[in-house]
């Protein structure tokens, strides 16, 4: 069952939009997939209901609520590209990690999983970062984020695994971002860096020109198992 509803912000001044995937029975756990910059998506929601199908409740927040509400963008329409770069312009970091932490205490409180992990894409993957720098999620899997090079000072604060999958030739990520995540994080042991030599970001699209099938698998098999290892 897939439906959208409004969560408290954690200030209780406004309500996060959230779409929701639920599965047949009783959720093995919960998983927030956070979206690139394109919204809430068919691709966002796709994956979403793919986590249904497996046994895990799925919630994916409208993280541009507060300025672009309910906006859904198409990566490989370039008017729309320029578009979301321009909400991703907008984007307040420190208040997408409060809706996380608001969406993370209602899926305990109010959905009854008791374990909660998080994958996010691109904006998102970076997203994943800060949450398991800042939050008490369980598990967290960031693919091709951005900006983590600038914020390795935040990964001593970093409690539980926390995966990330980084496209070797990812045009937002260069090569001296990726050396300087390595550099910052090979040796944390909650940490487990995944490389992609010669895939591009965003190669794990649900649809549209930006996948690789073969990388696509690859990962996505990494973040489920590591789902089920950390999650149930």
């Amino acid at each position: 069952m897939t439906q959208t509803i409004a969560i408290p912000e954690l200030d209780g001044d406004g309500a996060v939009p959230v779409y929701v995937a639920r599965p047949a029975g009783t959720p093995r756990a919960a998983i927030i997939v956070i979206p690139e910059i394109f919204g809430v998506n068919p691709g966002i929601r796709q994956k979403c209901d793919h986590w249904a199908e497996r046994g895990y409740l799925a919630a994916a927040p409208d993280i541009f609520w507060r300025f672009a509400p309910g906006v859904e963008l198409d990566a490989d329409v370039d008017e729309q590209l320029q578009e979301a770069f321009g909400y991703f312009a907008q984007f307040d970091a420190d208040l997408g990690v409060k809706d996380i932490e608001a969406l993370i205490r209602y899926l305990r409180a109010k959905e009854g999983t008791e374990k909660v992990g998080l994958v996010g894409y691109c904006l998102g993957g970076r997203m994943a970062y800060l949450a398991a720098a800042r939050t008490d999620i369980d598990a967290s899997v960031g693919y091709y984020g951005v900006m983590i090079d600038q914020m390795l000072n935040e990964s001593h604060a970093i409690a539980n695994p926390l995966i990330l999958h980084i496209a070797g030739d990812d045009g937002f990520v260069p090569a001296d971002a990726q050396k300087a995540i390595h550099e910052g994080l090979d040796t944390n042991h909650h940490v487990t860096l995944y490389d992609y030599p010669g895939l591009d970001h965003g190669f794990a699209a649900e649809m549209g020109n930006r996948r690789d099938e073969a990388g696509a698998q690859l990962a996505d098999s990494r973040t489920e198992a590591f789902f089920v290892e950390q999650l149930g």
